[in-house]
């Protein structure tokens, strides 16, 4: 017997249509009028949350999941999302087929915010088949993260400005520079928080009624039980991955600092009726305690002119009450005066916890030993250095010091400029948002309005064509694409581009020592990418051990000129052909 689709229950039909693309729903509706009676705003809303798990802000995505499906155009919102979807992946093929006019098209789609990042993590996470698996993946990425960044820094831009961020977000800023191909967001630190909170809920039931002093109790001692504050081991301490909260709430691995440790004992605190607050104490971080209005920390009623009193935790340590007057005499055998004492054992603004974080990055930075050893894989590496040290300091550039605001932002300009220029290509945008007016009227303007400049401009002009003609062929005898190693120093590095002979400006000859090589200037140059992401200059003599395998380094950073690697003949199939197209 025949069964038409007429014949089957509406049920069926339905649970059919939620297997269908989204896109052939209007067509496959025309087979069957049957499936036009179904009900579209639970279809339209089923494939929203199905396609999409990142939306911008601005939809209050999670308020419209909550009402009847019947009150929100789902249908239209999908629609919207699918050509976002459409644009940004016609964005991302432009970006992979010229190297000009990237920084434009990147520009586009972080306008789209948290819309952006499903597509781009679609691209990211392409098949290792494709044909130009490390350019897709390197680009997508590199959007990726200026989306990330371009979040975190409007946070940061916010306190700058006097505006309350709570603690949690504003040091959850700190994952979006380092998250890479890792999942996570800023409601996502929220998320963690808030099923940690539930947890103890679940584990300790009495916990509503119990007095601040027990809460802080069971609070610090689930969290260190759970191993979500402290560090696991001391020589591990300075570990970069201990500065950041979302790494330590997802990892579960005791990687905290004492900052983080009470930055999470605080947000938990707040979501289980517990006032608690950061105190900035020297060489480490405590948490205040606070009572109710009116009642003492263990729960009872205070006399007229009676003083709430505080209590001091370390969940970074234990579960026990730190007394104040143990906190004083480490103060006074500082030699910090009594005068000074009340304002160090007070709460600590955001900003400074902010601040307080960035400093620790840097320190962690400066401490760990194999932070630019090319044996190290940059994949494995995380968090990854240069973006942890990139996010400090932007922190210290939006929010120094009061005292010494213009000679911190001052120290930290170079350094930014010069991880945009390696690194960050797309951030050009943060500079003309956030950074110019922060030196409207100082002697670095103009610095950074040229360095704008030039940047724009290198971007939107053609690349200059170099043909490998006979004659070419005969002085410049490696290619593009080409793996080897130093002869000198031995890293290993990918050949980018080349020149007949150097072409760097005679002070450059003389400090590099040139005319003492064997064959002096007039031997090919070649514009080389190095497994520690540098990029350098190299004399054709000091290039051997050509179309050796490549690294795990090098594969990581390729994408930037190369579609992929090519295992047979031991080279990176370029993606530069509008400026080498011989090669």
């Amino acid at each position: 017997m025949t069964v038409l689709l007429n014949d089957l229950p509406t049920e069926i039909l339905f649970q059919i249509l939620l297997w269908v693309p989204p896109t052939s729903i209007p067509a496959f509706q025309q087979v069957c009028r049957k499936f036009n009676a179904l009900s579209q705003p639970i279809l339209w809303r089923h494939h929203c949350r199905r396609q999409f798990r990142y939306w911008s802000p601005e939809h209050d995505i999670f308020t419209k999941l909550s009402r009847d499906a019947a009150e929100i155009d789902w249908k239209h919102i999908f629609k919207n999302r699918h050509l976002t979807d459409v644009a940004i992946t016609h964005d991302i093929e432009r970006i992979l087929s010229s190297q000009r006019g990237r920084i434009d098209r990147s520009e586009r789609i972080i306008a789209y915010g948290c819309d952006a990042k499903d597509t781009l993590l679609r691209h990211l996470n392409v098949s290792g088949e494709a044909d130009d698996v490390l350019a897709r993946r390197y680009y997508s990425g590199a959007v990726l993260g200026a989306v990330h960044r371009t979040v975190a820094i409007h946070e940061w831009a916010k306190l700058k400005d006097g505006q309350s961020v709570p603690l949690e977000r504003a040091l959850a800023a700190f994952d979006r520079f380092v998250l890479q191909r890792e999942n996570g967001d800023l409601e996502e630190v929220s998320a963690l928080l808030n099923g940690v909170a539930q947890s103890i809920r679940l584990e300790y039931p009495d916990i509503p009624e119990a007095t601040p002093r027990r809460k802080a109790q069971l609070i610090a001692g689930y969290l260190h039980k759970n191993k979500l504050t402290g560090v696991a081991d001391n020589s591990q301490y300075h570990n970069l991955q201990n500065n950041f909260i979302g790494l330590a709430l997802r990892g579960g691995g005791q990687a905290a600092l004492p900052l983080i440790s009470v930055a999470i004992f605080c947000s938990v605190a707040k979501r289980l009726g517990l006032v608690a607050e950061p105190c900035g104490f020297p060489f480490h971080v405590y948490a205040i305690v606070m009572p109710q209005d009116g009642l003492s920390l263990d729960g009872k009623p205070l006399e007229e002119q009676s003083q709430s009193q505080v209590i001091y935790m370390d969940p970074f340590r234990s579960d026990k009450e730190v007394f104040r007057s143990d906190l004083e005499a480490q103060l006074k055998s500082m030699g910090v005066p009594a005068a000074e004492q009340e304002m160090l054992l007070g709460v600590s603004s955001t900003a400074d916890m902010v601040r307080r974080t960035a400093r620790n990055i840097i320190g962690s930075i400066q401490t760990t030993p194999h932070i630019h050893d090319p044996s190290v894989s940059t994949e494995s590496a995380f968090p990854e250095s240069d973006s942890s040290l990139y996010s400090a300091l932007w922190a210290l550039l939006l929010l120094p010091e009061d005292h010494a605001a213009p000679l911190q932002r001052a120290r930290s300009l170079p350094y930014i400029l010069d991880n945009i220029e390696k690194h960050f290509m797309f951030d050009i945008r943060l500079i003309e948002e956030y950074m110019l007016p922060l030196f409207e009227g100082s002697q670095y303007l103009e610095q950074l309005r040229d360095a704008v400049r030039v940047m724009r401009a290198g971007d939107s002009m053609p690349k200059q064509v170099k043909s490998r003609t006979p004659d070419v062929s005969k002085s410049v005898h490696f290619r593009v694409g080409q793996v080897f190693r130093h002869k000198r120093y031995n890293y290993q590095g990918v050949i980018t581009g080349w020149d007949v002979e150097c072409a760097a400006g005679e002070t450059w000859m003389s400090q590099m020592g040139v005319d003492r090589l064997s064959r002096g200037r007039h031997q090919s140059f070649y514009h080389v990418l190095v497994e520690d992401k540098s990029v350098r200059y190299v004399a054709e003599e000091n290039i051997v051990d050509i179309s050796i395998n490549a690294g795990a380094n090098l594969m990581s950073l390729a994408g930037r000129h190369f579609k992929r690697y090519d295992q047979s003949s031991r080279m990176f199939v370029s993606n530069i052909k509008d400026e080498y197209p011989n090669d």
